[in-house]
């Protein structure tokens, strides 16, 4: 582990947003310019701090980096433990820019209770940025039931008319598979106890038990369904498009860009590294059930005549290749599932805030209410349509960069999967250039629509450093891809260690050539 030098910048970055909750708590109500302002220099300094990890980040190690480590309670084992590495430093970086983004989207959109919406979106920062540094599974399941309080009421309080239906099922769905996450971290802790006689709750430690194949597949199967109904993976999604229709627009900018990466992160950090031989022997499930929501998201979306729900499903759709290039268990799978979650961030997150433009002027999503809307709103045509191209793949932007990667590692894996998936790039462009044409295109047939305003220079200003980023990525994915190379090496190091192998993975390893070539290749033994 590499120590943080001087200044412990993880603690700093994760905790910030509280010193702008402590602030406002001590505003008065009714000044809700004054709190907003304040809620969004907090963001924008945790933002400022956070990007010196990138410029002063070891891309030639594996190791954890900017680590803070502080013994908490001992006699449990149990300790302040933080530290990040090539795959959580750009979902850090991630969820300083989001927050940053979405509460300066919420100036006008909010306008009750600001001061406590302030402060829940604040709060999440907290969780979030948490569960992406916390290297102590106690330090780690505290962040992540922490995010799930300030979620809820962004929904249930904030949120749309079934606004309280869709805060309960976000919150019993995650519940659940929270608590079975728990039961698999005190296993864990438990069993390391047996055979070490140390109690440690040490994510880094778990990582090198050599643990039985049956307890593995148990074990798996827990954080499998925490992280799943997280992503969420198909089937069990269906709390995801009540939660973003409901939410208001910096919720689901945030839900969909950050809190959802958590899902994925979970499988990347936990369930690949202590659990390779489960992890192999689901890899066919896992694939399977990417390719479906992959192709059901996008169908699903088709049918929409909401344009939240549309980039809703969307998500189902987007998050379906992050778990088909993760499970392909190559580099280029791997790389491109960690860039795609990235992208996913910016251009969903985009969509959200776009359409959150739209409903503020017309206080309707249907697309059937729209129409001609390029006419009196060209600037914000053209927005519309980059994010449009971005989330759909179009080379020279960011989309194309993490699907490209996510398919040549899923072609490697598993031709007949990689095929369908490609049908979701199909339907893609038929929801999001369909629901263009219609909501853009054509004549103004609502009076309304016909006193539009275009883009304001506040809307300008949290939408163009996301196109800059959909560009940037898609015309030079180097930078990006260079601080992820060794850690995601290192972990499918991990992983296809031919000594973690199950037997069912040895005959998965011998049916396909590309998971014996890839493991000598990354451990120097060709």
């Amino acid at each position: 582990m590499i120590n943080a030098p001087d200044f412990p910048i993880l603690s700093f970055i994760t905790f910030f947003p509280l010193v702008g909750i402590l602030v406002i708590c001590f505003l008065k109500d009714d000044h809700h310019d004054l709190i907003r302002w304040v809620a969004f220099l907090t963001a924008v300094i945790s933002f400022i701090f956070s990007v010196p990890l990138y410029f002063r980040f070891d891309p030639n190690t594996w190791n954890m980096q900017f680590v803070e480590y502080i013994p908490w309670v001992r006699e449990f084992g149990i300790s302040y433990h933080l530290g990040i590495d090539g795959i959580s430093l750009f979902l850090v970086l991630l969820t300083t820019f989001l927050s940053a983004l979405a509460i300066l989207s919420t100036w006008t959109a909010v306008t009750k209770q600001v001061k406590g919406y302030m402060i829940s979106l604040l709060f999440l920062e907290v969780g979030m940025l948490g569960v992406f540094c916390a290297l102590d599974f106690f330090l780690f399941y505290v962040f992540w039931e922490v995010m799930l309080i300030p979620m809820y009421f962004i929904i249930g309080i904030w949120g749309g008319a079934r606004r309280i239906y869709a805060a309960v099922k976000f919150f019993i769905y995650t519940m659940s598979g929270s608590v079975l996450m728990l039961i698999a971290i005190l296993f864990l802790y438990f069993m390391h106890y047996r055979e070490t006689g140390e109690y440690t709750f040490n994510i880094l430690t778990y990582q090198t038990l050599q643990l039985p194949v049956n307890v593995q597949f148990w074990l798996f199967l827990a954080f499998f369904l925490a992280f799943a109904i997280k992503v969420p993976m198909f089937p069990f999604h269906t709390w995801l498009p009540d939660a973003h229709v409901e939410a208001p627009t910096a919720g689901s900018v945030i839900l969909a860009g950050v809190l959802l990466k958590m899902g994925t992160y979970g499988f990347l950090r936990f369930s690949l590294p202590i659990f390779p031989q489960a992890t192999i022997s689901f890899v066919p499930l896992i694939l399977a059930l990417s390719v479906i929501g992959i192709v059901y998201g996008a169908l699903v979306s088709i049918a929409q005549d909401d344009i939240k729900k549309l980039v809703a499903y969307s998500s189902v759709s987007h998050l379906g290749y992050c778990m088909l290039g993760m499970f392909a268990l190559n580099i280029e799978g791997l790389k491109g599932s960690i860039i795609q979650m990235i992208n996913h961030g910016l251009s969903t997150g985009a969509l959200f805030l776009i359409v959150g433009m739209l409903y503020e002027r017309r206080h309707t999503r249907l697309i059937s209410e729209y129409g001609g809307i390029m006419k009196v709103m060209p600037v914000f045509a053209t927005i519309f349509l980059l994010v449009a191209f971005s989330s759909m793949g179009v080379p020279g932007l960011n989309g194309f960069i993490g699907e490209l990667l996510i398919l040549i590692g899923a072609f490697k894996a598993n031709v007949w999967f990689a095929a369908v998936a490609t049908l979701g790039l199909v339907f893609g462009a038929v929801y999001l250039l369909w629901m263009y044409k219609r909501v853009m295109y054509g004549e103004i047939t609502k009076t309304e629509n016909k006193f539009l305003k275009d883009m304001t220079r506040r809307e300008l200003a949290y939408t163009l450093p996301i196109i800059l980023f959909i560009f940037w990525i898609g015309f030079y994915p180097k930078p990006f891809l260079d601080k992820l190379d060794t850690s995601v090496k290192h972990l499918l190091e991990r992983v296809c260690d031919q000594k973690a192998v199950s037997t069912e993975g040895q005959k998965i390893a011998a049916l396909n050539p590309n998971y014996t070539l890839q493991n000598r290749a990354l451990s120097g033994r060709e």
